[in-house]
Formats: C-alpha cells, structure tokens, sequence
C-alpha cells in the first residue's frame, strides 16, 4: 500500500494511529514463536470479555441466508470492527456448528512489499482470546509447492511502517465460531492473476478431501463518494456472483475496480472451484458511510460465501439484448467511426441509455466492405459500460487494426457493422463442455493470452481439438500448449448482431482481439497496439 493510501487510512480509522508499534515480540523463552497481536484495542477491543462480547453481538445481528450445499470459502471484510463487524459476521455466522480442522485465512500485505505469498513460518497466531496453533505440516507442504510461495515472516510481523491487520482481524471471529482448528496464515505480498493462480491451485491440490476452510480477507472500494463507491462495488461483486474471477482479477490489476485484497479473493476462487465450487452468494454488502453518516469518502465491505452446489454447473452466464438495444448499440458503432474518421473526434454517447447498456461488458466490433472483413478489434474484459466499449473498439477497428491501413472517409458508406457482445468468462473444466459453435475459447498461460470467438470455429469447420490448438497458437503458444498444467481454459458464448439483421450466430471470419494492458504500459502478447 502506498503512503497515500496509509494516510488515508489513518484519517478514516483514527484509533489505527494506536496500534502501530505496539506489537509483541515472540514470547520470551517459550521456545515457540507466536505471532501476538498487533492492533488488539484500535481495530478491535483489546479486553478479552469486551472482544468476545462485541463478536457475539455481531453475529446475533447477522441474517443466514438460505443455503444450499457445502462451504468452501468465504470472503469477509478486515477494517476496525467499529466500520466493518457487522458485514463480516454475515459471512461467519455461516460457520456455526461445522466442524473445521483447519482454516486458510489469505490477506493482502499492507505495509511489506515482497514478490510471493508468505506462509507465517512460526508457530501461532494470538489474540486476545487466545492463541490458535500454525498447522506447521501443511505450511511446509505448501510452500514447497510452487516458488510463488514461501515459509516467511515476512508480512506477518511488525515493520517499521505499521503492523497487518487484515488477518488479524479475521481470527477473533473464527475463534467465536469454529470450537477447534489449526491456522494456515498466508500474506500475499504480489497479487497478480499468476500469483493468486499459484496460490489457489496450490491450496486445491492439498486441501481436498479435508475439512478446510478458506477465508479471503478483503475490503472494497476505497475514498469515493457514497454513490460512487456502491456503483464501483457493485460491479466486483457481480462478477464475483458471475464466477468470473479472470475479469476481476484483470481489473483490480488494471484499477477499473477495487479491492485491497483483491488477490484472496481471486485465489480463493480458484482454490474452491477446483474443490467443486460452482456458486457465489453475495451476502451482505455496505459501506463506511453506513456506519458513519459521512459520505463524502466511503470504504466498501462484502461479505460472501462460495459453495459446491450439486445443483448448479459451470455454464457461462446468460445474456441477451433487444432488437432496440442492438439498433442503439450498432448506430454507436457507426457514428464512432464516422467521427474519428471524418472529424478526428471521440463521439459523446447519447443520455439516458438503457441499463443493459450500462453494465460493464466486454464486445468485439467487425467492419466489413463489400463482404470482405476491414477490421476487428475487441474487449475481453468487462473495463467499462458497454455502450462505451462499443464505442471504443469500433474506432479502434478502424483506425488501430494494424492488419490494414486506416479507414478513410471515402470508404465510410460502404462499411458494415457487426458486434459481439461477450458473456463472462468460465474456466473449462471439462473439454466435454465446449460446444463448437456456441462458445468462444481464451486460453491464458502466464502472461500470453490468445481468444477466438464463437463464430470462428464453424466458419472454419474445426473440430474442437482443432478449435483448441488455433486457440493456442493465437496467443503465441505451441498448439497442445492448453495441455499444459499450466494453462488455463476459458469459454465463454457472445451475443452476435449485424446491421442488416437483429441478431445470429455466426459471423464469417476470425477477428483479431485486443486486450486492456494487464499493467501500465505492458501488451498482451500477439496483440495490436491501443
């Protein structure tokens, strides 16, 4: 975290200018190395009666929503308890009466910049009510896993800058909740999409067939306006119901969104859903401006729940547009183009969009002359409103395609327009599921990413191994590389419209895509310039 940002952290938790500093060394002759707490009596009561009797009031306060299958992960909040305890108890009162023998708890690295995720090498963690025990065993088999991973002290204990509290905080709620259960403290001090990946398949591989639990510890949207901050909020937390963990991790990376854990979160998607986590249950959100009454700089706070729900698959999310909505989309489009080519200016969107216009979305744009493609540039991300990503790749197709020269004005009456508008993305977990024809493919492997969209592969006529290896090699990668371990699959389905029709499936060529920098100035691998 920035000096910023720290700042403004202490003006927006006052009794945090407390706790820095006041962290215990490990006792003293004990032999053991206990990590003790560090902002016992600022984020939260410091009394042991005070503490268990504040946690318990949040929890009888906390509504349990309906559920349906297992837990295997929940996100919660880790500011002072004054400002966040009341969402974080909605995910834990989830907790009462399982039986747990170990917890995960993954937290963000506030004040220590280090470039893995550090497993707390000690051998507990302690607060006020009590010292919970390290599962030594499991840390070691962990950090041995993956060099992303680490046995370290390293964001754990104390520094010079302040001391962490975003999984500090979290523990006096699994002390009043679970009876008995060992800790796996982990600070993840680089949270990129490689990072949080490392860290969730890692935890998958060693946690299934026990009775883990993993908790990601995470604020929202930090120091905007209250109805700013819930607009911001609500798109992180949509795609966290959508599953579609690849976005919001490209996003906090981007900062479209915000989350100062954003990478628990998304590494503790991975981890459930290859522990047979289908489903997201947002269950309660709110904001500092809640609790405060000052709106003019909010803090926002989650509380979710992921589950396996036998009832419920991996199938990309649904979404449809009007024949009015596409004629709107479509004519954005044109006068897109029509104004960055004739006047060399941004075309300003018209008011009062329909919603559907306004979520975040990502879509390709296709121009065609005389039947023959013209340019093709697209989003995969979901960055911005829809109506302002077909704006965008539009003029982009026609003027930053580097396939082809610039669109010029004389060629403007002979263009047609053709739009793809992309479904949240879903990881592929089992081959079986692609459909030729119906869903689009992203594979992803470090930092090379290639997608083709539905329509190309029937236009084509490939067959789904053929389907996957074009994949592959449209990121720059060998053809088999989607079998590599390494590699992620993704599938997705788009919804498809031309000018001269409302809407079909299949558009007679392969775009070439773009994706928003996955940092300042770097480009994704085998993509055109922005």
């Amino acid at each position: 975290m920035s000096a910023k940002i720290r700042v403004a952290l202490l003006i927006a938790i006052p009794l945090l200018v407390a706790c820095s500093g006041i962290a215990k060394s490990p006792l003293a002759g004990s032999g053991e190395q206990i990590r003790q707490a560090a902002v016992a009596g600022s984020f939260y009561p410091g009394d042991p009666k005070e503490l268990a009797a504040t946690v318990d009031g949040f929890l009888a306060h906390a509504s349990v929503p309906a559920q349906k299958g297992q837990i295997i992960a929940l996100v919660a909040p880790h500011a002072g308890y004054q400002f966040s305890g009341a969402v974080a108890a909605h995910s834990y009162v989830l907790l009462r009466g399982r039986p747990t023998h170990r917890v995960v708890v993954i937290a963000p690295s506030h004040y220590d910049a280090f470039p893995f995720a550090s497993v707390y090498e000690g051998d507990a963690y302690a607060t006020p009510l009590g010292t919970i025990a390290v599962d030594k065993e499991f840390a070691r088999k962990l950090a041995r896993s993956n060099p992303a991973i680490k046995l370290s002290s390293r964001g754990h204990l104390p520094s010079k800058d302040g001391a962490e509290h975003a999984l500090e905080v979290q523990l006096p709620f699994l002390q009043r909740t679970l009876s008995d259960f060992e800790l796996v403290p982990i600070i993840m001090g680089e949270q990129s999409y490689e990072a949080s990946r490392a860290l969730g398949v890692a935890l998958a591989e060693l946690v299934r067939g026990t009775d883990t639990l993993i908790v990601a510890s995470s604020d929202l949207s930090h120091y905007h306006p209250y109805e700013q901050a819930v607009a911001l909020d609500g798109k992180t937390l949509n795609a966290i119901g959508e599953w579609d963990y690849l976005t919001l991790s490209d996003n906090f990376q981007n900062r479209t969104w915000e989350a100062c854990g954003g990478g628990p979160i998304v590494a503790a998607m991975i981890a459930a859903e290859r522990l047979g986590a289908t489903r997201a249950q947002v269950i309660k959100y709110a904001n500092s401006g809640d609790v405060t009454g000052d709106r003019s700089r909010v803090v926002g706070y989650g509380a979710v729940a992921l589950f396996q729900d036998e009832g419920r698959g991996t199938e990309t999310p649904k979404f449809s547009l009007t024949s009015a909505e596409k004629r709107q989309l479509l004519e954005i489009a044109r006068k897109s183009v029509e104004s960055a080519v004739k006047d060399n200016k941004l075309y300003e969107l018209p008011a009062n969009l329909p919603p559907s216009l306004t979520q975040d979305r990502g879509a390709f744009v296709t121009l065609k002359e005389n039947g023959e493609l013209r340019g093709c540039i697209g989003y995969t991300a979901a960055i911005q409103p829809l109506a302002l990503t077909v704006r965008d790749v539009a003029r982009f197709a026609a003027l930053r395609d580097t396939r082809f020269r610039p669109v010029t004005a004389s060629e403007l009456p002979h263009l047609k327009y053709e739009i793809s508008v992309l479904s949240p993305m879903r990881r592929v977990m089992d081959l079986n599921h692609i459909k030729v024809g119906e869903h689009g493919l992203m594979i992803t492997k470090g930092r090379y990413r290639g997608l083709l969209l539905p329509q190309v592969a029937p236009e084509q006529h490939w067959d789904r191994n053929t389907f996957l290896d074009e994949t592959a090699m449209k990121a720059g990668l060998p053809a088999k590389a989607w079998r590599d371990k390494d590699a992620d699959l993704f599938m997705f389905t788009a919804v498809v419209f031309g000018e001269s029709e409302t809407s079909r499936v299949f558009i007679p060529e392969a775009p070439v895509w773009t994706d928003p920098p996955r940092r300042p100035g770097e480009r994704v691998p085998g993509s055109p310039p922005q």
